[in-house]
């Protein structure tokens, strides 16, 4: 039976949410969604989770389904789910949500929203990750075009999709992509904190306490531009003889970047308050990506208090104001972020200035904002469906009518 919004408006959702990826595997994608389900159950919503099989992820969780999945080449310890459309079904006939994200797009996120329209569920899509442009950094520049016409229909299929940035979302609406919405990222500013500096993991850097260490956060592969990083301390270090660079985190880089650069500091993979005091320990921060959608580590550094480089672009154009918290350059000059990263490594003042901005800035991202917002995404949706039974076409072309109710 139809309900108005009026009549639900308050009521807990049940929602539920498909994705590749899930804590406690350690990326931008996972980070971000297990912050949003926990903020979500805060808010009394119930929140059910499919991600492919792993070990280690909890197998005891009654709201955790897991699928299927093999191993993503090149990502230790990640996995991509297989088609599970008709698990899918059987499950969501039984316990069905009351609205479904799908935050990825690989076979197990198509065959989700196969799976949703079957059952009449709502779906919102998102737009976490920029897949078509990995294949300029992986030698497939010509794959790139159809790459994003299968990016492009998958997300078309749903109902609406979410965009981190604005500039990000009318990317999306010029290319073809219909009924983008912006949904922005949040930062737990109690776990990232300038506060949790550690004078005894500088020391353990090699850093004196006048000399900027350096950090890079995320993975180490090679459609992050890592290159232009090393390009940027090297020439830092010709003014700084002190500085250090550490970098944080794994991939396929790590070991060419360890045999090229044995006086680089590599840390792995940190997470929680490890991953915290790394980034806290450090002054500069830089971020010489391309091709984010967003770039959760970017909130990171500034609410750890971290001096900020990065291209004009993603979260850094939303958020770093020049030479008042952070430097930020036009997106693939080179040169201008390599004399960003000289300046503040020099200009002391500027440093302290843009540092304590960023923490500043960082205060008012908190999480239970972007999470209200989502919710608020997630009812429109609803409203959508309770005036109209809208006729969707399933994969056998027969025409299903949609219908909304609560299930809580």
């Amino acid at each position: 039976m139809l309900e108005t919004l009026s009549a639900t408006a308050e009521l807990p959702l049940h929602i539920g949410i498909v994705t590749e990826t899930y804590p406690p595997e350690v990326n931008g994608v996972a980070m971000t969604l297990g912050r949003l389900a926990a903020v979500l159950r805060g808010h009394g919503h119930h929140v059910s989770v499919v991600c492919p099989r792993r070990n280690g992820r909890g197998g005891n969780d009654p709201d955790l389904r897991e699928v299927p999945g093999l191993p993503l080449p090149g990502y230790r310890g990640l996995r991509f789910g297989l088609p599970a459309a008709g698990i899918l079904q059987r499950l969501w006939r039984q316990q069905p949500p009351d609205a479904l994200y799908v935050a990825t797009q690989g076979p197990l996120g198509a065959s989700a929203v196969r799976a949703a329209r079957r059952c009449g569920i709502p779906v919102v899509s998102g737009f976490h990750t920029n897949f078509h442009t990995y294949c300029r950094h992986y030698h497939a520049r010509w794959m790139e075009p159809a790459v994003f016409a299968y990016l492009r229909r998958f997300h078309n299929r749903t109902g609406a999709t979410l965009a981190p940035t604005e500039a990000l979302r009318a990317d999306l609406a010029a290319h073809g992509l219909r009924n983008v919405e912006v949904l922005g990222r949040g930062i737990d500013t109690e776990l990232f904190t300038p506060a949790r500096r550690d004078a005894r993991l500088r020391a353990d850097w090699g850093v004196e306490e006048d000399a900027p260490a350096v950090i890079y956060v995320g993975r180490l592969a090679a459609e992050k531009n890592l290159q232009l990083a090393v390009r940027a301390f090297h020439a830092l270090r010709d003014v700084q003889p002190g500085a250090r660079f550490v970098l944080v985190g794994d991939g396929p880089l790590a070991a060419r970047l360890h045999a090229e650069h044995p006086d680089f500091i590599f840390c792995g993979m940190r997470t929680g308050t490890e991953l915290a005091a790394h980034y806290a320990s450090g002054d500069l921060f830089l971020f010489p990506s391309l091709t984010e959608t967003f770039g959760n580590v970017l909130l990171e550094a500034l609410a750890s208090g971290l001096a900020v480089v990065a291209y004009d672009h993603a979260a850094a154009s939303q958020h770093i104001r020049a030479h008042e918290n952070g430097l930020i350059a036009p997106p693939g000059n080179e040169e201008a972020f390599i004399h960003h990263a000289l300046t503040l490594a020099s200009d002391t003042a500027l440093r302290r200035t843009v540092r304590t901005n960023a923490r500043l800035l960082a205060l008012s991202q908190g999480w239970p904002r972007i999470g209200a917002q989502f919710e608020a995404l997630l009812r429109r949706q609803l409203h959508r469906g309770s005036h109209t039974l809208d006729l969707n076409r399933n994969t056998d072309g027969q025409a299903s009518a949609v219908k909304y109710n609560s299930h809580n």
